[in-house]
């Protein structure tokens, strides 16, 4: 169905001082993180190398409804109030039997929602026939609408119903685009908003993909795909306060000019006054977007991970 990747991601530590930074640099007219040397973007290659979603596909797109209670009532068998588009979570987990898969003592809704997932997973793998088919649309809508599209609030929209009628037609959707644009719309949000909706572990590990000299990541499983599942976010006990300082003054600093890039700038700009001279021996031609600092705006540092 195009989520066998994204569920194989192990649990991942939240790291709050990474993602309000990153928040605080996010420009909402440009759409991009604005940084010291320029904008950088997430990409749907990035969607697709670090969780797994296809990018590619037909459009998550379609009519959002006032009200789902008839379609709810025929796809999940679940009751869903007049004129409201939302289900109740612990309807949801009812119904998929987790009801006594109540959240435990210090367990962080990520965990959760982790936990739930597992479970749910034991318990499609029981259900054959038509059970299974009326269990997994139940599950995909609690993955779909507290995890990969999370929102504010308890209970679960039901706006990806109608794409989940046909069950075979699920995994034909480019749901790693819709994630994308999920992912700006939360970062487009209001900035006393300090944390993202949705599956966090994709801005942590873009940044140690893309701002490796941050050093917030740890590559402790080379190799594995999709790339999210490489890396553990590195524990740091300072207070939240100074671990953000830190960072932004670290971004203010970032040494996005490599070496590489320095030297090719020294041979293009001394090329360039041998030409103003006259001289017969042209400069050696560099590739396009190597003549200026600013031509690596959207130049995007790779880590190792990789």
């Amino acid at each position: 169905m195009g989520f066998g990747q994204i569920f194989r991601i192990e649990r991942m530590r939240v790291d709050p001082a990474l993602t309000q930074a990153l928040r605080s640099r996010w420009d909402t007219e440009a759409s991009a993180f604005a940084f010291p040397w320029g904008h950088m973007i997430p990409s749907l290659e990035d969607v697709s190398r670090i969780t797994g979603l296809r990018v590619h596909g037909r459009a998550v797109s379609g009519y959002t409804y006032p009200c789902y209670h008839d379609l709810a009532e025929r796809l999940l068998d679940l009751l869903v109030e007049r004129r409201s588009s939302l289900v109740p979570r612990v309807a949801l987990q009812e119904s998929l039997g987790l009801f006594e898969a109540g959240k435990n003592a210090r367990e962080s809704e990520d965990e959760y929602l982790e936990r739930l997932a597992r479970v749910s997973r034991r318990e499609l793998a029981s259900e054959p026939g038509p059970q299974a088919d009326l269990d997994l649309r139940r599950f995909l809508v609690l993955f779909l609408g507290r995890l990969l599209f999370a929102t504010r609030g308890d209970a679960v929209h039901c706006r990806f119903l109608p794409l989940l009628a046909d069950l075979g037609e699920v995994g034909g959707y480019a749901w790693g685009a819709a994630f994308l644009a999920h992912q700006f719309d939360g970062l487009s949000a209001s900035e006393r908003q300090t944390s993202t909706s949705g599956f966090y572990p994709f801005l942590q590990v873009w940044a140690y993909l893309h701002l490796p000299a941050l050093r917030r990541g740890d590559l402790t499983r080379p190799g594995l795909v999709p790339i999210a599942r490489r890396w553990d976010s590195r524990r740091d006990t300072r207070h939240l306060a100074d671990q953000l300082e830190r960072l932004q003054e670290a971004i203010d600093s970032y040494p996005y000019l490599d070496e590489a890039l320095e030297k090719r700038l020294e041979v293009y700009w001394k090329g360039k006054q041998q030409v103003r001279q006259g001289r017969e021996d042209p400069p050696m031609e560099l590739e396009e977007g190597a003549g200026h600092p600013s031509s690596g705006c959207r130049q995007q540092h790779r880590g190792v991970g990789e």
